[in-house]
């Protein structure tokens, strides 16, 4: 996605007040299930275009806030979606928070890009869920649909992993913060001072720093050397819609802890033990790549050239969707036809 050029921050802010306008306006009356999907579009686009401009220095202040406010205007706080004849409050203010918080962060661009994504991925599979919706269920009354609609809208769990994999980073900079800090900054030396007391400080502090750093080389080497040695003869940790798998652990074992949640109670954990069962095996087999940032739709579009598998897997994803996002609590027939087509999956041919 190409950057906006500097002239074009000023049109931009003029297009962004303007909107902002009518947006408040708009607010004012409810909007169709059509119009929804398309502010939820718009919005997204605006925050990829969000993403590039913080890729380019020239890309600042007035284009970045120009933008901000109109995602803010797109997918106002409070709306009213019409539906038929009926009407469902929709409540975007996770959106803005998000918003607020990203106009706090400064000079951390791990943390920045991380949020980011956060917010692109949540209004992906906001868009995803309401075309699902738009697209209708046959047989499915108004009042189901009003239902169902309320019960997307409301929910905020499509990603819940927005800033895991800055944590290393977040500590390295603090531990080189406060390297840095160890050296004082260099001052002009005025007639008279003591330069050999000075010599003597600065000589101390480099000798605290070597101590530092050869204690952090005997605490955590052998650490990262038994780490590496892990990594040269088994598999890694993994991280699999948002769960952290040990490096030992099987889709067998994640199976076994979902029949485990299943006799408990605990339908809606079983089966998104099991989902995440099923993606490991298929990872094991080298049918799909596994990584943190894939959301269950890239998992299911891995095996779009497998039509036997991409259709047992579409069902199954389906039911995760709406067991795990709370559309429908799931009951004990659904937990068996879970199993079922797991089976069933891992029975293709050629897999």
């Amino acid at each position: 996605m190409s950057a906006i050029p500097k002239s074009g921050r000023k049109p931009a802010i003029a297009v962004a007040a303007v909107f902002v306008f009518v947006s408040w306006v708009a607010g004012a009356r409810a909007v169709t299930l059509d119009d929804y999907r398309h502010q939820v579009s718009r919005a997204r686009a605006s925050i990829q275009e969000l993403q590039a401009a913080y890729e380019y220095p020239s890309q600042r202040e007035q284009f970045i806030a120009a933008t901000i406010a109109l995602v803010r205007a797109e997918l106002p706080e409070q709306e009213t979606v019409l539906l038929g004849r009926q009407t469902v409050a929709v409540d975007n203010t996770w959106l803005h928070k998000a918003l607020d918080q990203l106009e706090k962060i400064k000079g951390d661009n791990a943390r920045r890009t991380g949020l980011l994504a956060h917010i692109d991925e949540r209004l992906r599979a906001l868009g995803e869920r309401l075309d699902e919706m738009q697209d209708g269920k046959p047989g499915a009354g108004k009042d189901d649909d009003k239902a169902r609609l309320a019960e997307i809208l409301r929910r905020s769990e499509y990603n819940k992993q927005a800033e895991e994999g800055s944590a290393l980073n977040r500590l390295l900079n603090r531990f080189l913060r406060w390297l840095n800090s160890l050296f004082p900054r260099a001052k002009p030396l005025q007639p008279g001072n003591a330069t050999a007391l000075s010599s003597v400080a600065q000589a101390i502090v480099i000798g605290v720093s070597l101590a530092a750093i050869v204690f952090l080389i005997w605490k955590f080497a052998p650490r990262y050397l038994r780490n590496r040695r892990k990594k040269k003869t088994g598999r890694e940790t993994r991280i699999v819609l948002g769960e952290r798998l040990e490096p030992d652990q099987t889709s067998a074992d994640l199976l076994a802890q979902a029949e485990l949640l299943a006799r408990s109670g605990d339908l809606r954990a079983a089966i998104r033990k099991a989902y995440i069962a099923l993606l490991c095996e298929l990872g094991d087999r080298k049918v799909i790549s596994l990584a943190q940032h894939k959301t269950n739709r890239d998992y299911l579009r891995a095996v779009r050239d497998r039509p036997s598998l991409f259709s047992s897997m579409r069902g199954l994803t389906n039911s995760f969707e709406i067991h795990w996002y709370g559309f429908v609590p799931p009951g004990e027939d659904d937990w068996k036809e879970f199993r079922n087509g797991y089976q069933h999956a891992l029975k293709t041919p050629n897999l």
